[in-house]
């Protein structure tokens, strides 16, 4: 089972759990698709586009439960990124944990699976 992350605001994942499926952020929204993560990407996707944010929520996603709605794509530094083209469901979800605040400018990222 490979494991995929996003990052959101925490008041948007407790609106997502109440609702029992995610539609993504404003970015993803705007893209057309659910930006995620590798386990190796995530600390440079966290410092690109949550630099300065607070209250964030990191969630773990079984990548092979979300069927044919995910797609590999190339993207930053031509490395292949998870896009979900759907939202997310919540049955995909392993965990969803808060994510540290950044401390003098830096994210520590937790040790994850890939």
């Amino acid at each position: 089972m490979a494991t995929i992350y996003k990052i959101c605001q925490q008041a948007l994942w407790r609106k997502a759990e109440s609702e029992k499926r995610f539609c993504g952020t404003s970015a993803d929204t705007r893209d057309g698709f659910i930006h995620l993560s590798t386990a190796a990407q995530l600390a440079e996707s966290a410092a690109k586009h949550f630099a300065g944010a607070a209250d964030l929520v990191l969630i773990a996603v079984d990548a092979d439960a979300l069927d044919g709605r995910l797609k590999w794509e190339v993207s930053r530094h031509g490395d292949l990124f998870p896009h979900l083209y759907a939202p997310l469901p919540l049955a995909a979800v392993r965990w969803a944990r808060p994510l540290p605040d950044e401390v003098d400018g830096r994210r520590r990222i937790p040790e994850l699976e890939s």
